[in-house]
């Protein structure tokens, strides 16, 4: 066959790669095999060995020289056979975990800390014990900051140690990346999301009542305003929300050490009077129903009073799950409906989002998967790259976004992409969604 045949298989590209780690970490998303298995098929096609470290971090973590790693129990040889119509289907074929072995690193100076980038090292020495010579990481942002820290901490190393190069993959379902539009998983968990809230819509026109559904999206509102959107909420409300009168600042007292702290929060004087106008505008419309539509990040801007005993994770993130911030809200919504009417109106709470990030992944996501996947095998062994998140414009185009252009220098944090607000998707829902007149109490600015 010619070597330029649009038929031909993609041609072989010379190299001394062996082995290749493929590592899933953080929270699941739709369409998890589809990139796992375009990846593991491209090296394996290339006659290099792929191995599937099991449960992100956590199992190389526990390595040392009385604890070698256990094939089947920490790490699993992913074969042709293992790979069996695999793109389709749901979960994660090597499973997860949130263990995040850069957690003591904050800035460039801990790197020369032994201490703090002990844990790194255990994970280079576990895959270095299983012969491994490139690591494909996959995972959200907080993810994206464990490979760029395992990234520097090899460049430390003695100029005769080898070097595992990385490359990542950008998954989550809250599509708040940058340096890709969106994230694999994300449209079918809007899909399935939104059937959701259509469901709850039904119910609520049977009822004469509302639901308030709290969705994933600690950091941006991509999901929650999907969700709105193919759902057919009444209104949806999300961190980038929370501007003009909707924000005011807040004075703290650590009571240990007296140190005054100053953050932003909701002006929930403002916000939840917001939500009751839509409520009063559908009912002018005679509509006695609706669906409103919050992204959980709203949690981190609570005052104070509602954050108290409420710890962070590893990440340092607030733990959203013992805020309840969708019971909060809907106790909040229906006191002020009531004093605003003098009626009653039933709110019921939900939490959405976990239920989503197994679905069946539809055919948009399975596509994307699969270019990052590939893309993975192509930035390491067609493009010898190293320290780059793959991702796709166009029409699937592949490019690769270094980790510096993603990562602060100082801080070693990613950038979170939030939904421009003067932007076409986040007036996308304004257009929609039920109207509340200008001059209304509780209405727009």
């Amino acid at each position: 066959m010619a070597k330029n045949s649009t038929l031909s298989s993609p041609p072989r590209t010379p190299h001394n790669f062996r082995r290749a780690a493929i590592l899933f970490a953080g929270g699941p998303a739709p369409a998890a095999n589809a990139v796992i298995s375009a990846a593991a098929v491209s090296f394996l096609r290339d006659g290099i060995e792929v191995v599937g470290v099991k449960h992100g971090y956590s199992q190389l973590l526990q390595f040392g020289p009385d604890r070698p790693l256990v094939e089947g129990q920490d790490y699993v040889m992913i074969d042709h056979k293992m790979l069996r119509r695999t793109r389709n289907s749901q979960g994660i074929i090597i499973g997860t975990a949130r263990a995040n072995p850069g957690k003591n690193v904050s800035s460039p100076a801990h790197l020369d800390d032994v201490e703090r980038v002990a844990p790194l090292k255990t994970v280079y020495d576990a895959l270095r014990s299983l012969g491994v010579d490139m690591l494909v990481s996959i995972g959200g942002d907080d993810t994206l900051k464990t490979a760029n820290k395992f990234r520097l901490f090899q460049e430390r190393l003695p100029l005769e140690a080898p070097r595992i190069p990385v490359v990542h993959l950008p998954k989550t379902i809250d599509n708040d990346y940058r340096g890709i539009d969106f994230t694999f998983g994300y449209f079918t968990a809007v899909d399935f999301l939104g059937t959701e809230v259509r469901n709850m819509l039904a119910d609520a026109e049977a009822n004469r009542s509302y639901f308030l559904a709290e969705s994933m999206g600690r950091s941006a509102g991509w999901l929650a305003y999907g969700v709105a959107i193919a759902g057919e909420a009444s209104l949806v409300i999300s961190v980038e929300d929370i501007v003009g009168k909707y924000r005011m600042s807040e004075e703290s007292v650590n009571p240990t050490t007296g140190e005054k702290k100053v953050r932003e929060i909701m002006n929930l004087d403002e916000v939840i009077p917001r939500i009751v106008a839509t409520i009063t505008a559908r009912e002018k419309e005679g509509k006695e129903y609706g669906v409103i539509v919050i992204a959980e990040g709203l949690a981190e801007f609570l005052p104070n009073k509602f954050l108290e005993g409420v710890g962070r994770d590893d990440h340092g993130h607030i733990n959203i799950s013992a805020i309840n911030l969708h019971d909060l809200f809907a106790e909040l919504i229906a006191k002020e409906y009531h004093k605003t009417t003098g009626k009653k109106r039933k709110i019921t709470p939900v939490q959405i989002g976990y239920e989503g990030r197994c679905a069946k992944p539809h055919a948009f996501d399975v596509m994307l998967g699969s270019q990052l996947g590939v893309g993975a095998y192509r930035a390491l062994v067609e493009k010898r790259l190293n320290g780059v998140m793959v991702s796709v414009s166009g029409q699937l185009q592949l490019e690769y976004v270094p980790f510096d252009d993603l990562v602060d220098p100082q801080t070693l944090v990613t950038v979170v992409r939030y939904i421009e607000t003067d932007s076409d998707f986040h007036r996308l829902t304004r257009f929609l969604e039920t109207h509340v007149p200008e001059g209304e109490p509780g209405g727009p600015l």
